[in-house]
């Protein structure tokens, strides 16, 4: 998926994965799974590092070679994220069950996105995107152009 690009940004500024652990707040084994994709990386942490690197989502899930956009909102708000996603849904013609069937989850899952209970999970967010071609950092409301 994307974990090479991870790892190749670490790399570049030669950090440690303990480093990137310490930073994230969590063990290095930990920060060594989400590497090595052996699990997904929490959106929030991913933004975090995002924020670290000063790269933009798109240019993680390597979906742009620009690295970053003006104007990035370092914090995301769960609220404008569901917001964004409903909009989104709704112009792409798409109900909240079939977007739940696409993501093999549930319809009160999607709901608490929307409502901005939750932020969107990581893996979500990538699916949603690859298939739309949409944009993860306007999706999670860090940019405000599409």
């Amino acid at each position: 998926m994307f974990t090479d690009k991870l790892k190749e940004l670490r790399e570049r500024i030669g950090l440690t994965k303990t480093e990137i652990a310490s930073i994230l707040g969590i063990d290095r084994s930990q920060y060594g799974h989400y590497e090595n994709n052996y699990v997904t990386i929490p959106i929030k942490h991913l933004i975090n590092l995002c924020n670290y690197y000063d790269v933009s989502l798109d240019y993680v899930f390597e979906f742009t070679d620009n690295k970053q956009y003006q104007n990035i909102n370092k914090e995301v708000d769960k609220k404008v994220a569901g917001i964004r996603l409903k909009e989104f849904r709704k112009e792409n013609k798409i109900t909240q069950t079939k977007l739940a069937e696409y993501l093999n989850t549930t319809f009160s899952t999607i709901s608490s996105y929307e409502r901005g209970v939750n932020l969107l999970s990581t893996n979500y967010l990538y699916t949603i995107c690859t298939k739309y071609k949409a944009s993860a950092d306007y999706l999670m409301g860090r940019i405000n152009k599409r």
